[in-house]
């Protein structure tokens, strides 16, 4: 009886240490490498073409690595977008890098608001799904000091002691009120007493 029920706890804790893991928020660098740059290569299409290789899920974290001569700003819909009207926004980041939570599903459209960037290629558009974030493996950049647009929030992950590259980033721990965290502790909680009721 004894194994069997130390068999029990061992299978909760990896049952809960999946379910932990499984709900972290993944951090995308927009661009990769690249970062957030006017004129990039391959054109207007650069930005929409490294967005349609994610499946961007809401928590997930936009990261936009940029120089001082750039902005990110979230339009306010597709019309803004398509014509680059800058000018629909709430909110202007001018510090990279800019960090935005992606906290609803739906539609997001960015843009740098220097005159004729988002003209040239300088802006993103992202569906967000629901459910489960996914997780990313890189280390996490230093978080913006700027506000972040309408409809997102902005993280401020742990200091780091490590340098990092452009271009890599890591998943922050989730929130204590984020859903996926409520996720993890029912899922925990409901493990938990199955294993105690049968054994």
């Amino acid at each position: 009886m004894g194994l069997l029920h130390n068999m029990a706890i061992l299978l909760t804790i990896a049952v809960a240490a999946t379910i932990l893991k499984s709900t972290e928020a993944a951090e995308y660098t927009v661009g990769d490498s690249t970062g957030w740059i006017n004129s990039p290569s391959g054109g207007a299409s650069f930005y929409s073409n490294w967005a349609s290789n994610i499946t961007f899920r809401e928590g997930d974290i936009l990261v936009f690595r940029f120089t001082a001569s750039h902005t990110v700003a979230e339009l306010k819909d597709k019309a803004s977008f398509d014509g680059c009207n800058v000018n629909e926004t709430n909110e202007v980041i001018t510090t990279s890098p800019a960090r935005i939570t992606l906290n609803r599903t739906g539609e997001f459209y960015f843009a740098c608001t220097v005159q004729g960037h988002c003209n040239s290629g300088q802006k993103l558009s992202v569906n967000v799904t629901g459910g489960t974030p996914s997780s990313s493996p890189s280390p996490a950049p230093s978080p913006s000091q700027a506000s972040p647009p309408s409809g997102t929030t902005q993280e401020t992950p742990p200091p780091q002691s490590t340098p990092t590259e452009p271009g890599s980033t890591t998943p922050p721990p989730p929130s204590p009120g984020s859903a996926s965290t409520h996720v993890a502790t029912f899922s925990l909680l409901i493990i938990t007493l199955l294993v105690n009721t049968f054994f």
